[in-house]
């Protein structure tokens, strides 16, 4: 897990090296362990190193290797790299490192384009070709690790952290439209490949972007996830299903516990940290560490769900933590949690993990979570209701979205009042083949954009601003194409994730199954008072705000005198969503 950098110039003028060096300051959280620049020719790269894999020095980056003539900086995990390094060494290659980078470098050389059909991980990272000139970006199946880029005339500039680019363009990007229309309507998200920002975009999960030394710009997507069984699994019963899933769950598990340091797990006391553990425990007999937060409560809505945790770590005897945060430790750490977000995250849990994540790496350097498995295995309220729609696109918007366009129209100031982006880009995404039960398509763009874009992000953002390795088994690919292809009732009976949980049986407490559906409880964020919403207030009515102009002023003064009663559908407030926009440009300087 580190943070990665670089400019590819194609105008014949030598790389921006304050830029790598700028960029590698700004993301130093990501890799506190070293530092690195690569040059050569018209291309340089740079890196952050935070050791897990392997702790020598032979695992620095940028890896050069001559003889190869390729370059590659990593950011990720190549669980399988172990079983690859042995592959290519049959294959006559050599290894001086016991670390993934190697490995990434040589399946290259030996694989070219195709070497991340053999990686099980996450992972973004790029190849330079000394002989070509060409460099390759690369992004996991999922979009567990981030990668964003802009290009001008002259040259390519890319890196982990959105605010580390921005900072080293030549002007501050201009706010989209489009980006903005989606944030505010499909609940915070802005899909690949736009970001909030004109000219900055992101790669795409699952894709590979080919820079040659000319400037030409060549993308192609290297895997798709088909929602259907195969012939073979139509006659498969619940129990086959189960049975399949419990053990790609368990390699899953399995690999992710493959680093030169201890691995623990973030236990929130639901059903998938809770089988994680369980799980775990199989694999580490010999016992880990577990980790939950709780918060104050307010208004008589606990703070905590420790009631739960404790049945998990107490059954299997882990190394529990419990860390229980005042609401002034809280409030102190928001401005630092939003500096932490590459994007605007509205989601209350970002504090929450922000903190944890903070606590658990006095501890340890990695960790195993849940997140993914609601997306995966159909667990959120909007799902069966889908069921047998005739309009499934209506329906999810319905359930989903934050806002209509009407209201849209309302919030913004007529500037940026355009065309309805985020429900067309929703309909396309629904109407494309793959996925014929109206409840797989929404699993399917849940999974390939809101998961990315939402939950992903925001436990990478939140581990790595406190150098904390997260891992996360729910989104282990081979894991998700089998999800894809149980039958949508098996998932969402029940309430949701009816397979999960079933199989959860076999490994853990019923009382952790059965429990009511949870969430990071975070009270005094779900309701704005207080502090907070004097802050929000503040941040909205600045000088800075006024100037850029985003929001309607009547618009924001209906939501300020009486926040409890704009909420959207899924519970979150829309005074918050728009404060935390602002706040996130102004913790940035934008």
């Amino acid at each position: 897990m580190c943070g990665i950098c670089g400019e590819i110039r194609f105008d014949n003028q030598p790389p921006d090296l304050q830029f790598i060096q700028q960029a590698n300051y700004l993301q130093r959280p990501r890799g506190p362990d070293a530092e690195g620049l690569w040059v050569q020719n018209h291309v340089a790269f740079g890196h952050r190193r935070l050791k897990i894999m392997d702790l020598s020095e032979a695992s620095q980056q940028p890896l050069y290797d001559p003889s190869l003539g390729l370059a590659v900086v990593f950011n990720g995990a190549i669980y399988n790299h172990p079983e690859l390094r042995e592959e290519l060494r049959q294959m006559g290659y050599r290894f001086y490192s016991e670390g993934d980078t190697e490995v990434v470098l040589k399946a290259y050389h030996a694989w070219g384009r195709d070497c991340v059909k053999h990686f099980n991980g996450m992972f973004a990272f790029a190849v330079n070709e000394r002989e070509s000139g060409k460099t390759l970006l690369f992004r996991d199946r999922l979009g567990i690790k981030p990668l964003y880029f802009h290009r001008d005339t002259h040259r390519i500039k890319f890196a982990s952290f959105l605010p580390a680019l921005a900072k080293g363009l030549e002007q501050t990007p201009a706010i989209s439209p489009s980006a903005l229309n989606k944030y505010l309507n499909f609940h915070s998200v802005v899909p690949s490949p736009e970001t909030l920002f004109v000219g900055i975009h992101k790669v795409p999960p699952a894709t590979i972007v080919e820079v040659h030394a000319d400037g030409t710009v060549l993308q192609e997507s290297y895997w798709e996830l088909a929602f259907a069984p195969n012939e073979d699994e139509i006659q498969l019963t619940a129990q086959d299903w189960q049975s399949q899933l419990l053990e790609e769950l368990f390699a899953a598990v399995r690999r992710r516990n493959v680093a030169a340091v201890d691995v623990g797990v973030l236990l929130s006391g639901g059903v998938d940290s809770s089988l994680l553990v369980g799980l775990l425990a199989e694999v580490n007999p010999s016992g880990f560490q577990t980790f939950s937060i709780g918060f104050d409560a307010v208004g008589g809505e606990a703070g905590d769900e420790f009631q739960y945790s404790d049945i998990i770590a107490d059954h299997f005897g882990t190394r529990h933590h419990k860390i229980r945060i005042a609401e002034d430790r809280m409030l102190e750490a928001l401005p630092h949690a939003i500096r932490a977000m590459s994007e605007p995250m509205v989601s209350h849990d970002c504090v929450a993990f922000y903190l944890l994540s903070q606590e658990v790496s006095k501890y340890c350097r990695v960790v195993q979570s849940g997140q993914g498995a609601d997306e995966v295995f159909g667990g959120y309220h909007w799902y069966p209701p889908l069921a047998g729609s005739r309009d499934p696109y209506a329906s999810y918007r319905e359930a989903f979205f934050d806002r209509t366009h009407e209201e849209y129209l309302e919030t913004v100031q007529p500037a940026w009042a355009s065309h309805d982006s985020a429900g067309e880009f929703v309909k396309c995404h629904f109407s494309s083949p793959g996925a014929a039960d109206p409840i797989d398509k929404a699993l399917r763009l849940d999974t390939r954009v809101m998961l990315v874009d939402d939950p992903v992000k925001r436990v990478d953002n939140m581990t790595m601003a406190a150098s904390l390795e997260a891992r996360v088994p729910f989104l282990d690919h081979k894991l998700v194409e089998l999800a894809a292809r149980i039958p949508a009732p098996l998932k969402v009976r029940d309430e949701g994730k009816w397979i999960l949980k079933e199989a959860a049986r076999k490994v853990i407490p019923a009382a952790v199954i059965d429990r009511p559906k949870g969430y990071f409880p975070v009270p005094a964020l779900k309701y704005l008072r207080g502090n907070v919403l004097n802050w929000v207030k503040e941040a909205l009515t600045t000088q800075a705000a006024r100037e850029r102009g985003l929001f309607n002023q009547e618009y924001v003064d209906r939501l300020l005198l009486s926040p409890d009663m704009h909420i959207t559908p899924l519970r979150g407030s829309k005074l918050w969503q728009l404060g935390l926009l602002e706040l996130w440009l102004q913790q940035h300087d934008f």
